[in-house]
C-alpha cells in the first residue's frame, strides 16, 4: 500500500464519518416509517372527513426534509450532521426554497 492511501486509513475523520453514516442510515429507517405511518393516517383523515390534519401536514414536510438532509450526508453532497447532531428542521430545504423564489421571478405572466 502507499504512503497516501495509509494516510487516508487512519484518518479519524472518516472513520467518524462512517459511525455517523451507520447511524443516520438507522434513523433514516425509523423516518421512513414514520413518514409512511403518516401517509396513511392523513389518506384515511381526507377519505372519512374531507379534510386533512395541519399538525400532520407539518409533521410530514419535516420529516420529508429530514429525510433529504440525511440522504444529503449519506451522498457526501453535505456535511452537515442532522438532528440528533444538530437542529431538527423547520420547513422544507433551504435549497428548495431558493429554487421555488427564483422560477417565480421568471415565470411568465
Amino acid at each position: 500500500m502507499s504512503g497516501e492511501i495509509k494516510e487516508n486509513i487512519k484518518q479519524q475523520s472518516t472513520w467518524k464519518r462512517g459511525l455517523y453514516m451507520l447511524l443516520f442510515s438507522i434513523f433514516y429507517s425509523i423516518a421512513e416509517f414514520v413518514i409512511f405511518a403518516v401517509v396513511i393516517f392523513q389518506f384515511l383523515l381526507k377519505l372519512f372527513t374531507g379534510e386533512t390534519n395541519p399538525r400532520l401536514t407539518k409533521l410530514g414536510q419535516t420529516l420529508a426534509t429530514y429525510i433529504y438532509q440525511i440522504i444529503q450526508y449519506l451522498t457526501f453532497n453535505s456535511d452537515y450532521e442532522v438532528y440528533p447532531f444538530g437542529a431538527w428542521p423547520k420547513g422544507e430545504p433551504a435549497e428548495l426554497k431558493k429554487m421555488e423564489s427564483k422560477s417565480e421571478t421568471t415565470r411568465p405572466e
